[in-house]
């Protein structure tokens, strides 16, 4: 296949082009290199026979020429992080909203009938829980007097009673609780649209929390295993915040490659206009406290502190039910978590 990588310079974007790579495929990038994950304004070192473009998925004109001969889109590009401050929220929206349609519209117009999705299990807010005596319920907004008072796990919203955390499955209602969360459910909303209107067809990984060689240095959009990599290359140890007792699945970025590679070869076996999502987690479930313990040991640096410090657009729990991804795409995971970390300790970091 001749593909298409948005956002193909990023830390997981340059993985799947890797991938792709190696499997054969013709494989052209289009990254804007966004200053906020690209610091230095270079790209990394991709395979040779993979075509670079600087450029943005917003412009129109640019992206036609680089459908021109394309089967099949894999949009990575988007803008990460969590949107806490409301003033960024346009930018969020005009990086991964806009920037989905301008690039739908363009597949539309040349004929590319075919997209892989980056999504983000940021769309589900909070996880699965179920109270002992309610059954499964959904946890109302967290509360600033409860995380200043150290409460920090969710209580039922009927009861009171403390919650009993499981994973979550595709199945699960969207409830975005920070604008780039917004963001990434409208992504699959804009998709779906399309898949429809043009008979398209398309496959959306909710990614979990991604981590591996090659992450940005020092920077908040990367996610907490950047930032505590980080701290432990400057000799600091990692701050944990609230108890550290959150619980995430740790995926390792090969493992998510992976499953990019799994879907592009699905895609041709859907049927035309339709739209379907997949969990990619590696099916363990750690806290973040213990990741942090855990890849400060393997780097041999100064053990985790935990602060209590929390951020308000933070869910509590959230972990992976992947059973649709393993069954109907014969995916599985094959770092481990012990493996990953020790791995990703000694990589170097993205600058």
């Amino acid at each position: 296949m001749e593909i298409l990588v948005t956002g193909g310079a990023g830390f997981i974007g340059s993985a799947v082009v890797r991938a792709l790579a190696a499997a054969g495929h013709g494989v052209r990038v289009l990254d804007a290199l966004l200053p906020a994950v690209h610091p230095s304004g270079r790209a990394p070192q991709l395979p040779a026979q993979v075509a670079f473009r600087h450029g943005d998925v917003r412009d129109a004109a640019l992206l036609e020429q680089a459908l021109e001969g394309v089967d099949v889109v894999c949009h990575q590009a988007a803008m990460v992080g969590l949107g806490l401050d409301l003033d960024d929220a346009p930018e969020y929206v005009g990086c991964n909203d806009l920037g989905t349609a301008v690039l739908l519209a363009a597949m539309n117009r040349t004929g590319v009938r075919a997209l892989v999705l980056a999504g983000s299990m940021v769309v589900y807010g909070e996880g699965r829980y179920r109270c002992p005596e309610h059954g499964e319920v959904a946890p109302g907004p967290r509360r600033p007097a409860d995380l200043d008072a150290g409460r920090f796990e969710p209580p039922c919203p009927r009861c009171g009673a403390a919650l009993l955390p499981g994973l979550v499955d595709e199945q699960a209602p969207g409830d975005p609780r920070n604008v780039y969360a917004a963001t990434k459910l409208a992504q699959e909303h804009l998709a779906s649209a399309w898949a429809r209107s043009c008979q398209g067809r398309v496959l959306t990984l909710r990614y979990h929390n991604v981590y591996g060689p090659g992450m940005p240095r020092d920077t908040p959009y990367a996610g907490v295993a950047s930032l505590f990599r980080s701290a432990l290359a400057r000799g600091e140890a990692p701050r944990v915040f609230e108890d550290g007792r959150q619980r995430r699945d740790f995926v390792h970025v090969a493992d998510v490659a992976a499953a990019n590679l799994a879907a592009l070869h699905a895609l041709a076996a859907r049927p035309p206009g339709s739209a379907r999502a997949y969990n990619v987690g590696s099916g363990t479930v750690h806290t973040v406290g213990e990741m942090a313990a855990e890849l400060a040991a393997a780097y041999g640096g100064p053990p985790a502190v935990v602060t209590g410090e929390y951020r308000l657009g933070d869910v509590r729990h959230i972990t992976a039910d992947s059973t649709r991804l393993r069954t109907e795409l014969d995916w599985r995971p094959k770092v481990s978590f012990r493996e990953g970390m020790a791995q990703f300790a000694q990589a170097p970091l993205r600058v």
